[in-house]
């Protein structure tokens, strides 16, 4: 008799345990779980449900320092692939003269240059902060 009550036990145990699972997924359960991990607001559109501030210029004037510490220092800190050096000016004035002056050297910041990626990977940076960042760097105005 022993064994058939641990024959029995088995199943019942399977059985209880499926039944406790099925009642924890709810549809509302479900539902949560299958929602969207985020939500995609597009710049000039109404963004419901969201509490965010959308700005043309990513939140603000930057600083030539910030940019400079946060997307530029990399390369032209250290010189790196032929980047000129922040505080190089003579580097700085020979790329100016070839490149048509500060405005040329803005030009090719904002397209990219050889290793360099479109505006040095600052996305939010208007040209007038990417022009405040490269005369801080170059020692040229």
């Amino acid at each position: 008799m022993n064994l058939i009550m641990k024959m029995l036990a088995v199943p019942a145990t399977v059985l209880a345990l499926w039944a406790v699972n099925a009642q924890a997924a709810t549809n509302d359960d479900i539902a949560k779980r299958l929602e969207p991990v985020g939500k995609v607001c597009v710049q000039g559109e109404e963004c419901k449900g969201m509490d965010v501030v959308a700005s043309a210029g990513g939140g603000g004037a930057q600083s030539p320092d910030d940019i400079i510490a946060k997307h530029c220092n990399a390369c032209h800190g250290t010189g790196l692939l032929g980047a000129p050096k922040i505080g190089d000016t003579a580097a700085w004035k020979e790329r100016a003269d070839h490149q048509g002056g500060l405005d040329g050297i803005l030009a090719k910041a904002i397209t990219g240059i050889n290793a360099m990626p479109p505006k040095g990977t600052c996305m939010t940076c208007t040209d007038e902060e990417l022009k405040g960042a490269i005369e801080k760097m170059s020692g040229l105005k």
